[in-house]
């Protein structure tokens, strides 16, 4: 097996950021930024051009997210406060889903050499959408995210990609736990 050490790198950050979103504390962002220009350089190598687009979008996401938090309400406890989504909220998350998978998936399998392009497109999307969410507080991110890192453990397995693969069954139990912990702290 190769070593990428660039992938070993990004996953070990993925880890720690996924650990500090959980604690809810200001630190993933930092260190967000980091990880994702090292993903977008792997996902470019492995021809997930989509996949290398979210990570371009992520770093935006992650100053953006840096800056909600700093400015945000904070719990008893000091950390951030936690919100749910409304079912407008959800209604209008699945329709952006549909709408991102199929017209980035489109695009990427009519116009590159994509691999995976309506997979790649869907985890994509769908991690847009739970970043936002994120950002903004809401408990159900981590749903989001629980559906996307299983389709990411295939997509990347099937790219060779194994530390990939193995940060995505990590984040599958942070999820779990991100859930857990945030739905106990729901302001």
């Amino acid at each position: 097996m190769n070593l990428n050490w660039l992938e070993i790198i990004a996953s070990l950050l993925g880890v720690v950021c996924v650990w500090l979103v959980v604690r809810r504390n200001i630190w993933t962002f930092p260190i967000g930024i980091v990880q994702v220009t090292l993903t977008a350089i792997v996902c470019y190598q492995a021809q997930l051009y989509s996949d290398m687009l979210l990570q371009g979008v992520f770093g935006l996401m992650q100053v953006q997210g840096w800056l909600l938090w700093r400015n945000s309400d904070r719990a008893d406890d000091q950390r951030i406060a936690v919100r749910s989504l409304s079912p407008q909220q959800w209604l209008i998350t699945g329709a952006l889903l549909l709408a991102g998978t199929f017209g980035l998936g489109y695009t990427m399998y009519n116009w590159t050499n994509a691999s995976f392009p309506f997979r790649d497109a869907f985890c994509t999307s769908q991690s847009i959408l739970a970043q936002w969410w994120m950002n903004k507080r809401y408990l159900e991110n981590w749903i989001l995210w629980l559906a996307v890192d299983q389709v990411y453990i295939f997509m990347y397995a099937d790219k060779s990609l194994y530390f990939f693969a193995a940060l995505y069954a990590v984040f599958l139990v942070q999820a779990t736990l991100g859930y857990i912990e945030w739905k106990r702290k729901l302001a």
